[in-house]
């Protein structure tokens, strides 16, 4: 399917400009906006585009996590410290921050699919730069193959809630978002799974570079493989806008505006301000968790790497599980604030019962109270995505998704590396109540914040008769929210 102009006003047959009855008989919406019609429709290709996206998210979450997954192991191998082997998670937290800026303007420059290549070639070039990395003195060829792949995230971590807006129907956004944002979580299984299987804590150095080398192998073919499958299948955008949502972005969005002059107007609304906070903190303490959790497994039960990858697989399953429901429940409901609330509360519970019985000895516990946290807490990722669209609406979902990243990279960072020195000086369970705290603040914060769903309230209105002045009065407070200034 070519990348055609959804707006097109040639007279060149398609529906645009099929009358109004043979429009609809062919499965066309009608939606006028302003002196603007457009035909909606939904393209086969979208299921085929976040199912890709998917897809090439896993590879890239389970390159992030692959190396905290086993830290003891690859400490020895290496012969670094933890710390060391932390930051080879850490650096995707801290590239996001200062890359965030150059993708955002890309993707205004050169589109959506350029930033799938980018993301996915940059991924597949990091996997293979590993391959030539195991052996005890090549430290830094890991390092330069994990940073390329943390170049990669930035391209890949906001893309979710944009692909979801450009090629699904409004009944469809929140489970596309959702299903965008599984397979980071199955990126997240699979790390903690493979390499705690593939790579045996064995004493034979060549032996055990030999189990590193074959996984990071096979994670290059993978990788190669998904950036051929994005070469064939990733397009910029549907022929036809899918939404209304998107028709109005079409209609009344500035092609010159950027992510820079859109910051101030997000910056502005007090409720997404609190949803950036609490949003950080949240995310901020599931990459704390997911990067020391072979230290904190390993403090209490001594030798049982394989324990960890259980422990994580357990919290990434159950988040998908989490980020599925959420995403259809969205659909149906529109709640974003109380599910948000309510998944906040359950991390918090969550929390505070894996810290609670971490040490007790018994894993079927702790098994539980992980599943509570990856449901909740990856359910609330992709809810926070979605809500920060609604609160922040028209402006793009780049700047609200990009923004909420860099919360979490930033209170990613700074969790990770105080826990980590809490956890060296005083124990697990200190690192795991100092998360508790501030989990503690974010639910509070998230319950100050109001559902001004500025989205919804537009859809909502009478769409066959648009006239230029409705959407003013429907925003409230005397603002366009980024639409035109009659509007």
């Amino acid at each position: 399917m070519a990348d055609e102009d959804p707006n097109q006003q040639e007279h060149d047959g398609t529906p645009s400009q099929m009358p109004p009855l043979k429009a609809e008989a062919h499965g066309y919406t009608l939606f006028r906006v302003l002196d603007r019609e457009f035909m909606i429709k939904v393209s086969k290709r979208r299921w085929a585009v976040v199912l890709v996206f998917s897809c090439y998210s896993m590879c890239n979450a389970f390159q992030w996590i692959q190396y905290a997954a086993i830290n003891n192991i690859f400490m020895s191998f290496y012969g670094v410290s933890s710390f060391a082997i932390d930051w080879l998670s850490m650096c995707y937290m801290l590239a996001y921050i200062p890359l965030l800026l150059l993708v955002a303007w890309l993707l205004g420059k050169f589109g959506l699919r350029t930033i799938a290549l980018a993301g996915s070639a940059l991924n597949c070039l990091g996997a293979w730069v590993k391959v030539g990395s195991p052996q005890p003195h090549l430290f830094p060829v890991t390092v330069l193959g994990q940073v390329v792949c943390s170049v990669a995230q930035v391209f890949i971590l906001g893309m979710p809630s944009r692909i979801a807006s450009v090629w699904f129907g409004d009944d469809e956004v929140s489970t596309a978002c959702s299903i965008a944002v599984l397979g980071n979580q199955l990126g997240i299984a699979l790390g903690f799974l493979v390499p705690a299987v593939s790579a045996p804590n064995i004493d034979d150095p060549d032996e055990l570079a030999y189990h590193i080398s074959l996984m990071f192998y096979i994670t290059a073919g993978v990788a190669t493989l998904l950036f051929i499958l994005v070469l064939i299948v990733f397009k910029e955008k549907p022929k036809h806008p899918p939404s209304r949502t998107q028709c109005l972005s079409y209609a009344f969005v500035s092609p010159d505006a950027s992510f820079l002059t859109s910051i101030i107007p997000v910056f502005e609304k007090q409720n997404f301000v609190l949803l950036f906070i609490s949003y950080g903190l949240n995310a901020g303490a599931f990459y704390a968790l997911c990067t020391l959790l072979n230290r904190m497994v390993i403090f209490h039960y001594t030798g049982e790497g394989v324990i960890v990858g259980r422990i994580g697989l357990t919290i990434a399953i159950a988040g998908m599980l989490g980020a599925v429901i959420s995403g259809i429940w969205l659909d149906r409901t529109k709640t974003y604030k109380e599910t948000t609330l309510v998944l906040y509360i359950m991390t918090l519970v969550g929390m505070a019962g894996y810290t609670g019985t971490l040490n007790l000895g018994h894993l079927w516990i702790v098994y539980i109270t992980a599943g509570i946290i990856g449901f909740s807490i990856t359910g609330y990722l992709t809810l926070g995505f979605e809500f920060a669209m609604e609160l922040t609406y028209p402006e793009s979902e780049v700047v609200s998704s990009g923004l909420l990243n860099v919360s979490a990279q930033v209170f990613g960072i700074i969790f990770t590396i105080s826990q980590g020195q809490i956890m060296d000086n005083y124990g697990t369970i200190p690192g795991n109540i100092f998360l508790c705290v501030f989990l503690t603040l974010g639910a509070v914060l998230t319950a100050f914040i109001k559902a001004d769903l500025r989205r919804q309230r537009l859809l909502k209105m009478p769409w066959r008769s648009w006239h230029v002045t409705a959407p003013q009065a429907e925003l409230g407070d005397g603002e366009t929210g980024g639409l035109p200034a009659g509007l």
